[in-house]
Formats: C-alpha cells, structure tokens, sequence
C-alpha cells in the first residue's frame, strides 16, 4: 500500500476487504488509501483482486481498464471474453513469465509456499498418530512416514515442515534437478526408472509415463502414514499419481491431501473442499489453501501485485509497455483482442 503511494498512485480499497486478514478498514486509511463501500470497478483505471472478477464485476469495466489478479484463463471462459470484448488490459497472475525478472512479482510461488507449510497442518489435523518419534517409559512411538510427490515451491515447503515436525520424508519429482533440493531438506529423494525432465519447472506427461509412474510409486505410497501431492502444470489438469487402488494399501488411518484438486486432482478420490474416505483412508481435497492462512498469504500477495504493478509505472501513471517481456508474457486481453491461445 505504501509502496503504491509512494510510487504517485492513489489508492482505494473495497471496505472489508482485509477483514479475514485482520487489517481494518483503518489501517487502510492510515496508510493513506480511500476506503469505498463497493467494488471499485468502473471508478479507477486499475483493479486489483485475489479472485477473479465476476463477469457482471468485468462489464462494469471500462475500455482501457487494467486488472491483475489470478484471471484462471482456461476455468473463465466467460470472464474473459467480457474482458476482451470490454477492450479492457487484464493481467493474469497465473501466466507470469518464469524469468528472473519475474520472479519478485511471481504470487504463484508465494501462495504455493503458503499452501505446502499448511498441507502438512491439515494432515497432522488428521492423522491418527505423532509425526516424530518418541521414546517413553511405556515405550518407543516411531515416526511416520510422509510421502510428497512433486517437489516445486509446495512440495519442498511440505517437505521442510514435515521434517521440522520429526516425520520421516521420502519425496518424488519428475525433475532432476528436484534431487538435491529435496536432500538438502533432509528427505530421501525416491528414484524411479523412468526417464527424467530438464529445467526449473515441471511439464506436462503423457498417460503412458503417468501410469508406468503410477506403478512405479505404488509400493511407496502403501509404506506412507501421509501423502501429500502437489504436481500440476498451470493452465492444464493435474495429472493422476494416487489411483482409488493404491489408497486401498495403506495402512487404516492414513492420510492424503491433495494440493492439486482444484484443477482436477492428482488423487482419483479427492473432491476439492471436502474430506473423502476411501476404506479407512482419508483423502482431504484441499480448496485455496492460502485463504486458511490470510496474514501471511495476504501479505507475500500484497508485495507481488505491487511489484508487477511497479513494472508498469511511470511518474504516477500506469502505462504497461507489452513489449516487455514480462508484461507481455502475462497479459491476457489488450484492446479488445485476446492476446494467447486457449486450449
């Protein structure tokens, strides 16, 4: 907020937004930002939001309009042929470049770290057992074992915070690069015999791979107390890596949660939002995560957006330059045009 002000810009801020934040609309005001009773669309040349906007919020846009949030292009179909056919510039926050330059801007990561630390709360929450181990008069309680599959910003916070809390964490990606990362946690990384990726970031596999891998992890998953599966590609479905068959071999009381089941699931059983038991084993379907943790999720948010939004300031205007690579990269509709293909 302040940073925003400092940059030239005035800023208003929807009454009650920060609410399940813990910010007061006083805070707001102190920091010098204008509170407004509604939503802002339609009053101010940049609208600035978590969710999508509605598409009755987007028509109320006017044509040169910018908006950032996480647009979800592919699930909002809707949405953004009102935004293009408003002749509004909308950025999505899921199509940001992964450029170094990027990278401060980048809340994809910062809501995924969010979400990895909170995953293994909820699965503690669950599970019937101690994650690390004690040594009592009445005798020796081993650890449990977690199990993380996929080990991006989600997958290596689990992992971290898994071992913080004294389980014993074995992890798997698809990436090489993956192994070391998860080592220097403290995790043993599982190896299988399949071909491995190149680069930073995962991508997306073809069924024949997903089911040799799904063998190939199967006796992994049934030695597990938790698994946590976090792969997914953006922009597409999450692949299958826990089949309704392979829940079925862990141990009662066992405990999965889905980071991926909003775009469809690594977990055949998951439901997004709810807990479903398969047996004796539970399948938690997790639902934006980062909203059960909203100091903090709000806050690394909150420096992203400002930070893309600085990219594109220039002595107290915003004048985006979509020849920039990054501004470019993440733009979703300009003049009336939609500026990437959809699948």
């Amino acid at each position: 907020m302040t940073t925003l002000i400092g940059a030239g810009l005035a800023v208003d801020v929807q009454a009650g937004a920060g609410a399940h934040a813990h910010a007061p609309d006083a805070a707001y005001r102190a920091a010098g930002a204008n509170t407004t009773p509604d939503h802002p669309a339609g009053r101010t040349e940049v609208v600035i939001s978590v969710q999508p906007p509605t598409p009755a919020e987007a028509a109320r846009l006017r044509e040169g309009d910018i908006t950032i949030s996480f647009l979800q292009p592919n699930l909002e179909r809707e949405l953004v042929e009102v935004l293009r056919d408003r002749g509004v510039t909308s950025f999505s926050l899921d199509l940001l470049p992964r450029v170094t330059r990027a990278q401060a801007a980048d809340a994809l990561s910062s809501q995924a770290l969010v979400a990895g630390y909170r995953a293994v709360v909820e699965a503690v929450h669950r599970l019937p057992k101690f994650l690390p181990m004690f040594t009592t008069a009445a005798g020796t309680v081993p650890p449990a074992k977690v199990l993380v599959l996929g080990a991006g910003v989600a997958g290596l916070q689990a992992i971290a915070t898994a071992r913080r809390l004294g389980a014993v964490v074995e992890a798997y990606d698809v990436r090489a690069a993956a192994k070391e990362e998860v080592r220097s946690l403290g995790a043993k990384f599982v190896e299988l015999d399949l071909e491995t990726q190149d680069g930073v970031y995962a991508q997306a596999q073809s069924e024949t791979f997903l089911e040799r891998q799904r063998e190939l992890i199967a006796e992994r998953v049934a030695a597990s107390d938790v698994v946590i599966t976090t792969a997914a590609v953006p922009g597409r479905t999450a692949p299958v890596l826990v089949t309704a068959d392979m829940l079925k071999t862990m141990a009662p009381g066992s405990v999965v949660v889905d980071l991926a089941a909003e775009s469809g699931g690594n977990v055949t059983a998951s439901v997004a939002g709810e807990d479903t038991w398969v047996g004796d084993v539970l399948v938690h379907g997790a639902r934006n995560m980062p909203s059960s943790m909203p100091a903090h999720a709000s806050k690394l948010y909150a420096r992203n957006v400002a930070n893309l939004l600085l990219m594109m300031t220039s002595d107290g205007e915003v004048r985006p330059d979509l020849d920039d690579e990054v501004l470019g990269g993440c733009c979703l509709t300009h003049a009336g045009e939609l500026r990437r293909e959809l699948p």
